[in-house]
């Protein structure tokens, strides 16, 4: 049952989020932009009206997840009388403070998220490390479990490409996931992945070690403008599609992109290439592709500013970018992060997809250094 002070507590946190989200603020700025979208001429210009339209949900989404929260403490309130008066079970006391606690962690964590990046999707690419068909499906293991976690939480995902493994498993795959914030829970995703099992692919029965490397980049959309040099794009298409029968494609709709990029604040030269199968509709899997390549310019412009920002707190804890990140222990039972020390025994939960207190982990104890303030 929980006490005065549990209630005391929480009722102070909602207090609190009502103060940093500037709650009131907010609902005077919305009335303020919805009577922007009043005037004849608004859907003239659609792009310009859409961005409007994006803007008022942004913040709507704050107000109403606010309400949602001080209606649970009220509710909780009630329940506490109710139970004065046996109306209500303990256990379902419980159950409410339990539900309001994890709404206002949802709410709290979502607002560490203020890098202009954070809101947008992402692109997650998988690679394979060395070792061959262990690596390979340890690498098929990572991609079910951030389809797993996308599905949870209500993302839309499509595989942009993926290289099948020689005998099990994947090379490599890119999967777009789409949706509010994906980027911003995700980002903490990136870095080298280590698999320590008893390998069903070892006839010795040896227990082995796996590498599977997780690039995250946001997902640009039509509100952050990327310039890409044409000149500098190259353009191959080829047959995409399975091994044989019904699945291959007759046509070349699988299309690879060149891109010369040139570092602008270094000098250095390198080539990025993109691979695009996801359709069977060349166009769209060039328009996908070069949606990919806006979102790799994006995501190292994000780099440089991250290594600047890290020059001027070098005391600061900042995210290693490629690093190995976290190990998956299978037989002694334990999921460790490294960079928070955070762990759980509960593996198959988190081959699963549940991910979120790694996430909230990370969030914790890096999203205060990432601030753009």
């Amino acid at each position: 049952m929980i006490t005065s002070d549990q209630f005391k507590h929480i009722e102070s946190r909602v207090a609190d989020l009502r103060r940093y989200l500037d709650i009131d603020s907010k609902k005077i700025e919305v009335e303020e932009e919805e009577l922007r979208t009043h005037v004849a001429d608004f859907w003239d210009d659609r792009d310009k009206a859409e961005a409007q339209m994006r803007k008022i949900k942004g913040i709507h989404f704050w107000i109403d997840a606010y309400t949602a929260v001080e209606k649970q403490l009220e509710e909780l309130r009630l329940a506490l009388d109710f139970l004065k008066d046996e109306l209500v079970t303990e256990e379902e006391v419980d159950a409410q403070y339990a539900t309001l606690v994890k709404e206002v962690e949802d709410l709290e964590l979502r607002n560490m998220l203020r890098r202009e990046e954070d809101k947008l999707s992402v692109v997650l690419k998988i690679n394979s490390g060395a070792g061959g068909t262990e690596s390979q499906d340890w690498a098929s293991m990572l991609m079910r479990l951030y389809l797993r976690y996308a599905e949870r939480h209500g993302y839309k995902t499509s595989i942009a490409n993926i290289l099948d493994g020689d005998e099990a498993g994947i090379k490599s795959v890119t999967i777009n996931i789409e949706g509010d914030y994906a980027y911003g829970f995700l980002k903490s995703e990136n870095g080298v992945h280590r698999l320590v099992r008893v390998s069903p692919y070892n006839a010795q029965g040896k227990r082995m070690t796996s590498f599977a490397s997780v690039f995250v980049t946001p997902l640009v959309d039509d509100t952050i403008d990327i310039q890409v040099e044409t000149a500098r794009v190259s353009w191959d298409t080829f047959r995409s599609g399975g091994a044989g029968g019904q699945n291959v494609n007759k046509v070349e709709s699988g299309v690879r992109l060149r891109y010369q990029f040139k570092d602008p604040y270094t000098g250095e030269e390198e080539e990025i290439l993109i691979e695009n199968t996801e359709t069977r509709d060349q166009p769209k899997n060039k328009e996908n592709a070069m949606r990919q390549l806006k979102s790799i310019l994006y995501e190292k412009e994000l780099r440089h500013r991250m290594e600047e920002q890290a020059k001027v707190e070098a005391g600061k804890k900042k995210i290693e970018w490629g690093s190995q990140i976290r190990s998956y222990v299978f037989d002694d039972r334990r999921v460790k992060d490294h960079r928070t020390n955070y762990q759980t025994s509960d593996v198959n939960s988190v081959m699963d997809g549940e991910i979120d207190e790694f996430i909230k982990a990370y969030l914790m104890e890096f999203a205060g250094s990432e601030s753009n303030d």
